[in-house]
């Protein structure tokens, strides 16, 4: 006989940081947002894990570790820095929350194709 089993689905909040019940999940989220276009930059310029690692002052391990989400020890400033050494422009945006809000955040609105300087359709 088949079981029957219900499966219950929740929206997720669009942060899945603040979904896990994880502590700081907005800075967790501009990290992860700001390593993925990190990622990005190096894979447009063909910039190697050891090139990366010359232009800002780090080695290979600590680059591939960062890569691969661990931020502990990286301020967003920090990353935001690589990016500027991978020749990106970042740009901060300050706003209103809107009314229909309960508290603010933060939000990448969208990722700059670093070889067209265009907006990308991520």
């Amino acid at each position: 006989m088949e079981e029957s089993t219900e499966m219950i689905v929740e929206r997720g909040s669009g942060n899945v940081f603040a979904d896990l019940g994880l502590a700081n999940p907005e800075e967790r989220l501009l990290k992860a947002n700001l390593v993925i276009a990190i990622s990005q930059a190096m894979k447009a310029k063909r910039v190697s894990q050891k090139k990366l690692a010359t232009m800002v002052g780090l080695d290979q391990p600590k680059v591939s570790a960062l890569l691969r989400g661990q931020t502990r020890g990286y301020s967003a400033d920090r990353l935001i820095g690589i990016l500027n050494a991978l020749g990106q422009d970042v740009k901060i945006t300050i706003e209103p929350i809107p009314v229909r809000e309960s508290r603010a955040g933060y939000t990448v609105v969208e990722r700059i194709d670093p070889q067209s300087s265009s907006p990308s359709n991520d």
